[in-house]
């Protein structure tokens, strides 16, 4: 990026395991202190009709929690109709996802914003160029090289269910081997019934080393972001964030 950006980019276990949830939870707070926040969610594959328009639901959530007035395109420059794989999504529809493009959207919205919260797709090492394009660079790139590009810290979000242990160490490796700082991690509850949780959280709070936890949230049953709010650390986010001077209202 030729300047640098202010906020974080939102990586997860695995895909729905609540990252938009909690994205647009973090975007609404910065709201609250008065900051122009944006949401960005760059690629996105599953669309449907809501409120008479074609979206993915993810990226009509971070709008609707945003307070920087975005379109639909400007938080989202690839939306896929198939709900699968990125790179099969563009492949289905003949198209292909330009690193290039999406890095000028991320610029241009941060340029307007105050602060801004970029949710990967998937996991951390999901494809986003197809086999048969050309050059190696657009063939092999993925949201890994999203991530190392933007440069800003990365927050995970794990999903608690069975499994949660292992995904959320190797995907920490993961981002510490780009050479980016994991500046913390939420447990969102996928599993209502998953047993043993604070043991699985005293794991996860050792094997994440110096990555606080930021949030240990409940499963819902409307997870607006209000709901989510109260459980998360937030005086810990506004540290990550640097909004401790623009401060006017805490959940």
């Amino acid at each position: 990026m030729s300047a640098p950006l202010h906020g974080i980019f939102v990586t997860g276990t695995d895909t729905e395991i609540g990252k938009t949830r909690i994205s647009a939870a973090i975007v609404a707070l910065l709201g609250k202190c008065g900051l122009r926040a944006a949401g960005l969610k760059p690629i996105a594959a599953g669309t449907e009709l809501i409120d008479g328009e074609r979206i993915n639901e993810d990226v009509h959530a971070l709008r609707a929690a945003s307070t920087l007035a975005l379109s639909a395109a400007e938080i989202c420059p690839y939306q896929f109709d198939a709900a699968c794989a990125p790179h099969v999504a563009a492949l289905l529809e003949g198209r292909q996802i330009e690193r290039a493009t999406v890095l000028t959207a991320v610029a241009a919205a941060a340029a307007r914003a105050d602060r801004i919260v970029v949710e990967g797709v998937g996991g951390f090492r999901v494809p986003l160029g197809r086999a048969e394009a050309v050059g190696a660079a657009a063939a092999d790139w993925d949201s890994a090289d999203l991530a190392t590009d933007l440069g800003l810290p990365v927050l995970l979000v794990v999903g608690l269910r069975l499994g949660c242990i292992n995904h959320a160490l190797l995907t920490a490796e993961s981002i510490r081997a780009r050479g980016l700082r994991l500046c913390g991690w939420v447990a969102n509850t996928v599993d209502a019934g998953m047993p043993h949780v604070a043991h699985n959280l005293d794991a996860l709070a050792r094997g994440l080393g110096d990555a606080p936890c930021l949030g240990l949230v409940p499963r819902l049953p409307v997870p607006s972001p209000d709901a989510i709010a109260p459980y998360l650390n937030v005086p810990a986010l506004h540290t990550i964030f640097n909004t401790q001077d623009h401060v006017t209202e805490t959940p």
